[in-house]
């Protein structure tokens, strides 16, 4: 399902790591993250592995900025300056993508609502149940990631059906 193609495998043995991935993952919404404010992740408390994380807060359309390729939009002003002083410390991993499909070797998209923050990074996830195998091993499954990462396909998420999650896409003013 996830094939590398010859020019793929000729890139990644040329660059290392996080170098080489393609843009920011952007869904149906038009905004990366699904529209959610990448900033709100840093404002809440995390949760124990295990259990469910809170909310972020959705971004409005007319608060926005772009970065790698895509718009992200902000719940405040405030917020899309604090991306804007440092946006690769608030952008999630992986370019959106799901960090344990990235740790299995291929890319599908990441779900906002399924995040965790580690070592000062966002990470997203595709569904709850990868979630739990992700939380497994978050280390373990980090280093795989970081290995695969610069192997994958320079494109976006598969276009392979996934399961469908509610989106926050920002709101209108």
């Amino acid at each position: 399902m996830f094939k590398m193609t010859a020019l793929a495998l000729a890139l990644a043995t040329a660059m290392v790591g996080s170098a080489f991935a393609g843009d920011q993952y952007v869904d149906k919404t038009g905004f990366a993250v699904s529209g959610y404010d990448v900033v709100s992740y840093f404002d809440l408390p995390q949760s124990k592995v295990g259990q469910p994380q809170q909310q972020p807060l959705p971004g409005q359309a007319s608060v926005t900025a772009d970065y790698k390729g895509a718009t992200f939009a902000f719940a405040t002003e405030a917020n899309r300056d604090r991306f804007l002083a440092d946006p690769a410390a608030f952008v999630p991993q992986y370019d959106g993508h799901c960090a344990y499909g990235v740790a299995k070797g291929g890319k599908v998209p990441g779900n906002p609502t399924l995040w965790r923050i580690v070592d000062g990074k966002l990470y997203l996830n595709i569904t709850k149940n990868v979630v739990g195998f992700w939380e497994e091993d978050i280390s373990g499954n980090l280093k795989k990631s970081e290995k695969n990462w610069g192997g994958l396909e320079p494109q976006a998420a598969s276009s392979d059906k996934i399961p469908s999650f509610t989106s926050a896409a920002p709101v209108s003013n």
